[in-house]
């Protein structure tokens, strides 16, 4: 593993010293502290470290192994999603063994979240949890570092400038996702750079690409590469989105200068809030794993699309959203207005809701757009009613002959 060291998650034996530089870095309590007493962390923040350092170091800092901290969180890591969340949903579950590994390929709507509910699933179904590749951008707070690695957590560069630089940590990159599937330790990794901000999920071929690089000298044609991957497309869908303010308003900004530069702390911040906020129904759904790949990076890509759009949960506040942007677009130009229950009969992967789940979607849904700025709201109800065309788009080429 020393060729992947700059990249790579922390190792068993490195796993109890990186818990004791925790334990003893204040940073670190007082994140802890705040989030289990704000009040005491704003009048007492000294005394709360001192419990806080005594708590954690009761419940955690006998580890010396990942495994076994990871099923030390995996109780408090269920309370966090079941206080954020009505309910969490899976299937394709069955399509998993416990023999081998995967290399998951995930739509990507939050930085932590994401992986945290594929991995407690997982976990839930004793299967193995994932590696999870992260940007760069996130080792900028050092705790947040420190415990991403702690966590199988390992680096994805980017804003590479040179082409040599940027051809050296591909290699090393996919070098690193093979070599962990060989080694039976399953990836989570995100179908393209960043977090699908208008609800548009769409796998970027050069990603692709990237698994095969470190294969080309080993005589393996790129079907038989990927195949040995054992690709699992995964889709998740959010009910609601803690972020979806931020999102928008990063959306409309780009549009409107041409560029977001984001504030320092930004990426901390939406963690944070990733976490901590209200979800509403999430759904997991894994895919059949991909052991007949084609012969190119492109066609892969296309396939994984159609597994996660296909299998993807849409939630009454997809379709409310679909239905007020229709009515937006209407108001400003002559476009045809498909109605709530036409949109419900087209789209197969929607949900029986009742009038009342319907209605609470669109006070829901009033009230966030209420919320933010006018000039955001196009943006917001996009990244709700994106996933709902989409939908609709992959039903009519289902069902238009060749």
């Amino acid at each position: 593993m020393q060729e992947f060291d700059t990249i790579r998650p922390y190792s068993d034996e490195e796993t109890g010293p990186a818990i004791q530089r925790l334990l003893n870095d204040q940073e670190f309590l007082d994140m802890v502290g705040r989030f289990k007493s704000p009040t005491l962390a704003r009048w007492a923040p000294a005394l709360l470290r001192f419990y806080t350092r005594r708590w954690l170091s009761g419940h955690f800092g006998h580890f010396t192994q990942v495994d076994d901290l990871q099923a030390g969180l995996s109780g408090y890591i269920g309370d966090l999603i079941e206080s954020t969340t009505t309910r969490v949903t899976t299937s394709g579950v069955e399509n998993l063994s416990k023999q081998g590994a995967y290399l998951f390929i995930s739509n990507h709507r939050d930085i932590v979240f994401d992986p945290m509910v594929v991995n407690y699933l997982l976990f839930r179904n004793n299967l193995r949890t994932t590696r999870i590749a992260i940007g760069d951008n996130l080792l900028a707070n050092r705790v947040f570092a420190e415990m991403m690695r702690l966590n199988k957590s390992f680096i994805v560069r980017r804003n590479m400038t040179s082409p040599r630089e940027m051809r050296d940590a591909y290699i090393t990159l996919s070098g690193f996702i093979n070599h962990s599937v060989a080694k039976n330790e399953n990836i989570w990794i995100a179908q393209r750079e960043g977090r699908a901000k208008d609800g548009l999920d769409f796998t970027d071929p050069a990603i692709i690409k990237m698994f095969y690089m470190s294969c080309k000298k080993s005589g393996l044609s790129f079907a038989e590469a990927m195949n040995k991957l054992r690709i699992v497309p995964v889709s998740i869908s959010y009910e609601y989105d803690p972020c979806d303010g931020d999102k928008a308003r990063e959306l409309e900004t780009k549009a409107r200068a041409g560029s977001y530069k984001k504030a320092e702390g930004e990426d901390t911040e939406q963690i944070m809030k990733g976490l901590t906020g209200f979800k509403g129904h999430v759904h997991v759904h894994f895919g059949a794993p991909i052991t007949d790949a084609p012969e190119n990076a492109k066609e892969l890509a296309t396939r994984i699309d159609r597994e996660v759009h296909a299998n993807y949960h849409l939630h009454a506040s997809n379709l409310i959203a679909y239905e007020k942007r229709g009515l937006l677009f209407a108001h400003d130009s002559a476009q045809e207005v498909n109605g709530l229950e036409a949109i419900r009969d087209s789209v197969v992967t929607a949900g029986n809701w009742s009038a009342e789940d319907i209605q609470i979607a669109r006070l829901e849904m009033e009230q966030r757009l209420e919320a933010g700025d006018p000039a955001i709201r196009p943006y917001l109800l996009d990244m709700y009613a994106n996933p709902v065309q989409t939908a609709l788009d992959a039903n009519t080429r289902q069902n238009t002959p060749d």
